[in-house]
């Protein structure tokens, strides 16, 4: 678009130029015969990428003013030249709505690039440490939990020894006991009192003194 708009300048130059020595200076002519603007500048804006960019265009309102021009002496002149600073005027709108979306877009880019930046070298280091941390906390749960876990299982297989060793106790004193009772009767029975042999003797044996 510059190397455009250096060649359009450099034609309406000459063109110009050319006009000035066919016809002299024209300059107060043409501002007194021209009331009103025939070419005007308009502007908009365009929503690009979430970046709202303005956009010159150019247009022409109302009829030529210099219908004539061509009837007098440099006429056909002076309307190639009209002609030509037209097609300029246009490529410098055109040029000027590039130019200021460059700028514009430049400073969004800059503006997004220092956002990667803080992004990239502070936030992500931030959540990073923040996500170590988190881990290195569950770590240590699980590990406690763990040894919590183990000390309680050993104490449940330590009461249950213990309750199996107090359970065997209790059923060997229970089979000491009923295997000692059957040899005492035994006893009672197959060996006689010494004292109950006596007796009777007393209360079986004759006696010779008693007469019935």
């Amino acid at each position: 678009a510059k190397r455009l708009m250096g060649k359009v300048m450099q034609v309406a130059s000459f063109s110009l130029a050319e006009v000035t020595y066919i016809t002299g200076d024209i300059g107060y002519q043409v501002q007194e015969s021209v009331k009103n603007a025939q070419l005007r500048v308009r502007a908009k804006q365009e929503n690009v990428s979430g970046v709202m960019l303005p956009v010159f265009e150019s247009y022409q309102e109302g009829s030529n003013a210099n219908e004539l021009t061509g009837l007098g002496r440099g006429g056909q002149q002076v309307q190639k030249c009209k002609d030509t600073y037209i097609k300029a005027v246009e490529t410098l709108v055109e040029l000027a709505s590039l130019q200021t979306a460059f700028v514009i877009l430049d400073e969004v880019i800059k503006l997004t690039n220092r956002r990667v930046n803080a992004i990239e070298h502070i936030i992500i280091p931030r959540y990073e440490n923040t996500i170590k941390h988190i881990i290195s906390e569950l770590d240590e749960q699980d590990r406690e939990e763990f040894f919590r876990l183990k000390k309680v299982q050993g104490k449940k297989k330590e009461a249950a020894a213990r309750s199996t060793r107090e359970r065997e106790l209790q059923q060997a004193a229970e089979g000491v006991a009923v295997k000692v009772e059957p040899l005492v009767e035994t006893d009672d029975i197959s060996t006689p009192d010494p004292s109950m042999a006596e007796t009777g003797d007393l209360l079986g044996g004759e006696d010779d003194d008693i007469i019935f």
